[in-house]
């Protein structure tokens, strides 16, 4: 028999689960990325990534194990193999529209929650199908491969083994190569081709099932034209740089006035460059105060370093304005760093280290008059940063009149914040801890010490100042500060709910930004609301 043939080289049926195996990491991988520039890289999106694949995963093993019982025919498993190729190969060409369309239908019709339903409904919609067809593979293939009860339990192993090597490499694979190097679109792509050619190999050894092979190819190569495209922000036509890394989606907008570094499509901007050199407008500029807390002028070097140095706003802004500051940078995605030399001017003098910004505290004995930590970007907050133990870690980095300033984002007025939590937290480690809230943003400046006259020292070193934006800048930031008044709320590395408290902010954010637009949709539907918007 034809089939028979196939079905006794068991080394191909093995190859099968294998990548079989390879591609479902490769999706989830891939899903990731596909998420992150609209919902964030957070653990909440991870666990519905996670949580929604299980689910296609063991519904495709119970239909897979009950249609091989049914009818022990390879082909109806090799065609959804070709189903589920098709499928992923499509992601990149539709999953972006998709991920938007969902979004705009919940945000009038849910009230809370809405990025945690956004991120499921886009995973359902998108994800579990092919990882359903997918799941349908190891059970099919164990009723194709065992031949007798003697050697069930040794085929069935080498299945799962062949299954699980496959699934080390699918994670590695796209992190670490295809990913950096083409971007997820292609990676998807990539994977999808190789489940296509799997399935061709069997059509083609049977002599079966041609035409339905061939419209598969024509389907894929359809899908390779249209979906080579990395660009997340579609509707944006005038980017310097959109492109992705091993951490970050990123994107480079450039302006008459200025330059702007986001990692975030809908929302967020993590730096800017002003291209007349004034001050940018945002918190950095608020930053700044630090500088002066810390004696800025009465001293040969004030040393500062920067955790999340992005592409380096508030570095460029300490340079011009301080000509004894000697400054050092984290940041983890070397990435953003070539583009801070590339596009926001940089200087090549300024090092920055391709670090966790905690573990290179862990490394470096070195003490700071200024500690800036800015690695807070929407509702990605690392935990690890974000602790008592984090913060007492930079406390043992500053000098003794040091001064830690942290840029916390999402401010809000109800109880129990993000904001809250953080500055309770670093109350717990600090005596002096003011805050400032920036004009015009949801951002807030948190300057802590352990000195307890860094609101005097402030107040003298401005008078030193001769630059007249920068004194009129310290003015107004200085009428903004307010002492602290800690609470009670706590992070420790042991329990850190950033993912939840960040998300929580972000729906009352939303509802906010919505709630005009929910008004007219609610009065006059969806005629009335695309009438106003068009």
């Amino acid at each position: 028999m034809k089939q028979a043939r196939i079905l006794q080289n068991k080394t191909y049926l093995y190859l099968t689960e294998f990548f079989a195996g390879m591609s479902v990491m490769a999706v989830e991988l891939g899903a990731s990325r596909l998420l992150a520039p609209y919902f964030s890289s957070s653990q909440i999106v991870w666990t519905i990534i996670i949580g929604t694949i299980m689910i296609a995963m063991a519904l495709g093993n119970i239909y897979g194990g009950r249609t091989a019982d049914k009818n022990p025919d390879p082909g109806k498993l090799y065609k959804r193999m070709i189903v589920a190729a098709i499928w992923i190969a499509a992601i990149p060409v539709v999953g972006k529209y998709l991920i938007l369309g969902i979004s705009a239908l919940l945000i009038f019709t849910v009230n809370s929650n809405f990025l945690i339903l956004a991120a499921f409904f886009a995973c359902m919609v998108i994800f579990v199908f092919p990882l359903f067809l997918l799941g349908t593979v190891t059970p099919s293939l164990v009723k194709y491969t065992v031949d007798s009860l003697e050697d069930n339990g040794k085929i069935v192993g080498m299945l799962n083994a062949s299954n699980t090597i496959g699934s080390i490499l699918g994670t590695f694979l796209p992190t670490f190569v295809t990913i950096p190097a083409v971007g997820a679109s292609v990676t998807f792509l990539i994977f999808a081709g190789i489940l296509l050619l799997l399935a061709l190999v069997y059509f083609i050894s049977v002599k079966e099932g041609g035409k339905g092979a061939a419209f598969g190819v024509i389907l894929f190569l359809v899908c390779c034209l249209a979906g080579r495209s990395d660009s997340f922000a579609f509707w944006e036509t005038d980017l310097s740089y959109e492109g992705e890394s091993v951490y970050n989606y990123l994107q480079v907008k450039e302006d008459e006035n200025s330059v702007i570094l986001s990692t975030n499509v809908l929302f967020g901007v993590q730096s800017i460059l002003k291209k007349d050199n004034s001050l940018s407008g945002m918190y950095y500029d608020y930053a700044l105060a630090a500088p002066f807390m810390a004696g800025v002028y009465e001293k040969e070097r004030l040393d500062v370093l920067i955790l999340g140095m992005g592409t380096g706003t508030f570095a460029t802004q300490c340079k011009r304005y301080f000509p004894n500051v000697r400054m050092e940078g984290v940041e983890i995605d070397e990435k953003i760093t070539d583009l801070a030399r590339t596009y926001f001017a940089l200087p090549e003098d300024v090092p920055v280290a391709a670090y966790d910004g905690r573990a290179y505290l862990n490394v470096v004995d070195h003490k700071y008059d200024v500690i800036m930590v800015d690695a807070y970007q929407d509702i990605t907050i690392p935990f690890q940063m974000s602790s008592v133990e984090f913060f007492t870690m930079v406390k043992s980095h500053l000098k003794e009149d040091g001064v830690m300033v942290v840029n916390m984002n999402m401010r809000t007025t109800q109880e129990g914040s993000m904001n809250e939590y953080l500055a309770d937290t670093i109350s717990h480690v600090f005596d002096s801890v003011y805050t400032a809230d920036v004009t015009g943003s949801t951002n807030r400046e948190l300057f802590a010490s352990a000195s307890p006259d860094i609101l005097e020292v402030m107040q003298d070193q401005m008078a030193l100042t001769s630059d007249s934006d920068l004194a009129d800048l310290m003015d107004r930031t200085a009428e903004r500060l307010a002492a602290y008044e800690p609470g009670d709320y706590l992070l420790t590395d042991d329990c850190a709910p950033v993912e939840l408290l960040g998300m929580r902010v972000i729906d009352e954010l939303i509802r906010d930004e919505v709630r005009y637009y929910r008004e007219i949709y609610e009065k006059e539907g969806l005629k009335g609301l695309l009438d106003f918007i068009l």
